[in-house]
């Protein structure tokens, strides 16, 4: 009867799953950053991205801290949620619901990566591993503050600025009389973009 596992094999396994986690998204804010009409959307994706690559090498750190190699498991997970900010991309929405729509695929993918790193943080205090932890709580640390950046960006003026646009798509002559923000957009108009789809 093969041994069972124990709490020190289930967070190998995590540890190698985030690794692919972050590895992937590596690949994947860059094209979140091209695909953001807002200028501080824009930045807070390209910051995220140097981030992100501190991740992989702080998670390299880890495995050294416990004596194993630093490879990765493809995660599901992550994988899924940069399909579905894939399909966002795809959609002919106005500048700010693309914004609001690539806010909600960012801030997916950090909840999902607070939910393993503070995993990871609370496994490797259990199991002794301090060192381990202090890397992997400064990871922690920096996804809530990432998250919180694109609540912010969100809350200040993209999510009300989706909704006037949805308003005026609705009422076309409120996009003329209501002034819209100084924001960088494209040209195209709400009432435009409705008739190209007739």
């Amino acid at each position: 009867m093969a041994e069972a596992g124990t709490l020190h094999d289930a967070f190998i396994d995590e540890l190698r799953d985030t690794y692919d986690a972050e590895k992937q998204l590596v690949k994947a804010l860059p094209k979140l950053a091209k695909a953001a009409c807002s200028a501080e959307l824009k930045a807070a994706f390209e910051e995220h991205l140097e981030q992100t690559l501190t991740h992989v090498e702080r998670l390299e750190q880890v495995f050294e801290e416990i004596g194993e190699t630093a490879r990765g498991k493809h995660c599901d997970g992550i994988a899924g949620i940069i399909d579905e900010g894939k399909s966002v991309m795809e959609e002919d929405f106005d500048d700010a619901t693309m914004d609001a729509c690539l806010i909600a695929g960012g801030q997916r993918a950090e909840h999902y990566e607070m939910a393993a790193y503070g995993t990871l943080v609370a496994w490797a205090r259990a199991m002794g591993h301090a060192a381990a932890a202090d890397l992997l709580q400064e990871t922690l640390d920096e996804e809530k503050a990432a998250d919180a950046k694109l609540s912010s960006l969100a809350e200040q003026g993209i999510n009300q600025e989706a909704a006037h646009m949805a308003h005026a798509e609705e009422d076309p002559h409120e996009a003329i009389t209501t002034p819209v923000s100084a924001r960088t957009r494209s040209s195209r108009t709400a009432a435009a973009v409705k008739a190209s789809r007739r």
